[in-house]
This record gives structure tokens, C-alpha cells and sequence, in this order.
């Protein structure tokens, strides 16, 4: 049986369990081939938490982009520092970031779509692919709530992008939910949550959000798309 087909299995075996036993489960099944991807958002602190604290068998990594705000970098060490834990680092290659600044422009990303995608997939898609190589199991801090795009995402599926499970424990969680969660464990988050920032990326990518907008409208807020780069293809693809 190849690891899609374990999927309804799977998902009959954790749908009932806690963040922490769901995520113990997957780690053990797949010993050595389970990663989560951090971007250091407050739902990423969530599960950080419960794997470093639990010092469950799962790999933590994070994109860095090369754009990142200072603040995300200073809780960055900030949270290896409390856990005793390393965040693993992908960066881009760097000769295709310079072949885009000479071919574009250092912030052409605010011309068009177009380059605006380009610079997210060399920058965040393609270290991703190097990230998940060799893993069978994806954990992300994906939540419903988080955006249209994201409503219909479900807690165990299969990213044909990626050729991988995609396990999203936190996918039912409120924004009420996850705040409780990081005030009970006195969980570090990003100094920018206070000033308005939900959905933080790359610097000059993001904004404040306004009161009533969602929580991604501060995500490449001069574009009317979807609002997302790419690492999350199969849910605006279609």
C-alpha cells in the first residue's frame, strides 16, 4: 500500500486525538519522515510547542527568504533558545534570487502578479521542495478560518503538488482557540501580532490588517487575488 492509500485510515485512527497525541502518532508512523514547516506565525508556535516540549519525533524547519522582518528572526532564536531545540533552515539559491534582481528589479514583486509569483516560488516553493524531499509526512499550521481559500481544507490529505501527506492538526481551530493555547503555555509569538500584523511573510509583502479584514488581507494587499504563494497549491489550483 503506497502512503495515499493509508490516508482514510489514517485519518479514522487521529481525528479523535489531542494536538499532542495526533502529532506523536504521525512522527512514530513514519519515524524520521514526518516535517513540519514553520513559518513562525502564531498557529506554527502552537505546534512547535507541542513537538519540541514533547520532544516528539518530527523535524521542525522554516523558509527563510532572505526577507524576512526582524522581528520573526528575533523569535526565531528566541524559541530554539526556550525549547533547547534547532529550527532547520532552507534558504533560495542564491543565483536565482540574482538573476531576478537583474532581470526585474529588487522590488518588482509590486509590478505585476506575474513577478510577484516568480519571486515567492524562487524564494519560498523551490527550498520548499528541497524541505520535503524524502518525507512522507507534511505538517502544516494550516487553520479554516484563515481565509476562503483554506476553508474547505480537511485534517489529513494528499498534496499532489508535492507528492506528500499534508497533515494539518490545527485545521479546526478558532482564532479564540489558538489564542488560549499560546496564553496557557506561555507560548512566544511575533512582537508585529500586537500591531495589527496576523499573517506575517516577508517584509515588504505584508501589512497590518485593518478592523474586519481578514486575517491574509495584509498579505500582498495591492493584489486582488487569492493570497497565497504556492506552497499551498492544491487549494486555488484546481
Amino acid at each position: 500500500m503506497n502512503i495515499k492509500d493509508q490516508i482514510p485510515s489514517l485519518l479514522e485512527e487521529i481525528q479523535d486525538l489531542s494536538l499532542e497525541a495526533s502529532l506523536l502518532l504521525m512522527g512514530q508512523r513514519f519515524a524520521g519522515r514526518a516535517v513540519f514547516s514553520s513559518a513562525l506565525g502564531q498557529e506554527d508556535q502552537v505546534i512547535a510547542h507541542a513537538i519540541f516540549k514533547n520532544q516528539l519525533p518530527v523535524q521542525v524547519f522554516s523558509l527563510d527568504t532572505g526577507r524576512l522582518f526582524h522581528e520573526t528572526y528575533a523569535l526565531w532564536e528566541e524559541t530554539e533558545q526556550l525549547y533547547q531545540a534547532k529550527i532547520k533552515a532552507y534558504y533560495p539559491d542564491a543565483t536565482q534570487i540574482e538573476d531576478f534582481v537583474d532581470s526585474h528589479g529588487i522590488n518588482s514583486f509590486y509590478e505585476s502578479v506575474e513577478n510577484r509569483k516568480l519571486c515567492c516560488n524562487i524564494r519560498k516553493v523551490q527550498p520548499l521542495k528541497r524541505a520535503l524531499a524524502g518525507a512522507s509526512v507534511w505538517i502544516t499550521g494550516l487553520r479554516a478560518a484563515q481565509s476562503d481559500n483554506r476553508s474547505n481544507i480537511s485534517l489529513l490529505e494528499w498534496d499532489e503538488a508535492f507528492q506528500i501527506i499534508k497533515f494539518n492538526p490545527i485545521i479546526g481551530w478558532s482564532y479564540e482557540d489558538m489564542l488560549a493555547y499560546l496564553a496557557l503555555y506561555h507560548i512566544p509569538s511575533n512582537k508585529l501580532h500586537q500591531s495589527g500584523f496576523i499573517s506575517i511573510g516577508c517584509a515588504p509583502c505584508t501589512r497590518a490588517i485593518a478592523p474586519g479584514e481578514e486575517a491574509r488581507a495584509g498579505r500582498w494587499w495591492w493584489e486582488q487575488t487569492q493570497k497565497e504563494c504556492g506552497l499551498h497549491a492544491n487549494y486555488f489550483n484546481k
